[in-house]
């Protein structure tokens, strides 16, 4: 079942969350930016409110909360709900899947990737942005989840077990790529950019379909 009533009950928090952290959210829309190959129809699933969408270029969602489709929408995202265990798409009918902080509330993340897999076409990619399990953000969050409304119920992974993943429906030519690597209080510029993992707390991985 989707994670959705914190996003239904808790918008305006989740919304008040980017302008707070304004330079958190810069540093991962540049890492996204920086990850991102050409495309002409492209989708991120789980959209929430067009955060990411939106100042990427990407014109398409996929978002099971109600309340996240309609702000998204006013951000001139074009949305259809559903979930990603079941995406209501046909197949290799985009070149793009973005999938940013949505991982850690996935029902079934081998179903979702699979589904992603599906839908995407020959030579397509898919960019997935999360927070490291193995970092100290990732320790953080998991510390505090249930004193946190939205990650209360979530699951955080490590890089190694989403390359896992990843590896299962047939992706391949995996590169990463990794920011954030101070306390989030303590940002006050955009982080650079490093290649790898195992450093950053926000990881970026792309991934292929053959």
């Amino acid at each position: 079942m989707a994670k959705i009533k914190p996003f239904e009950k808790y918008s305006n928090k989740y919304e008040d969350w980017f302008t707070r952290n304004r330079y958190v959210y810069e540093t991962e829309i540049n890492i996204i930016k920086e990850a991102l190959p050409e495309f002409s129809n492209a989708i991120e699933i789980g959209v929430g409110s067009g955060r990411f969408a939106k100042p990427l270029g990407i014109t398409k969602g996929l978002e099971p909360s109600k309340k996240m489709a309609e702000i998204a929408r006013g951000r001139g995202i074009s949305v259809t709900e559903g979930i990603a265990e079941d995406i209501p798409f046909g197949d290799a009918g985009f070149d793009l899947v973005l999938m940013v902080t949505t991982l850690c509330f996935l029902d079934d993340v081998e179903k979702a990737f699979s589904e992603v897999f599906r839908i995407l076409e020959p030579g397509g990619y898919f960019i997935n942005g999360f927070v490291d399990k193995n970092s100290r953000l990732g320790e953080i969050y998991q510390e505090i989840k249930h004193e946190n409304v939205f990650y209360e119920e979530a699951n955080f992974y490590s890089v190694d077990e989403v390359k896992e993943y990843l590896i299962k429906p047939g992706f391949m030519d995996f590169s990463f790529s990794q920011t954030i690597f101070k306390d989030i209080d303590d940002i006050n510029e955009i982080e650079k950019v490093k290649k790898g993992y195992g450093l950053g707390s926000f990881v970026v991985i792309s991934a292929k379909k053959p």
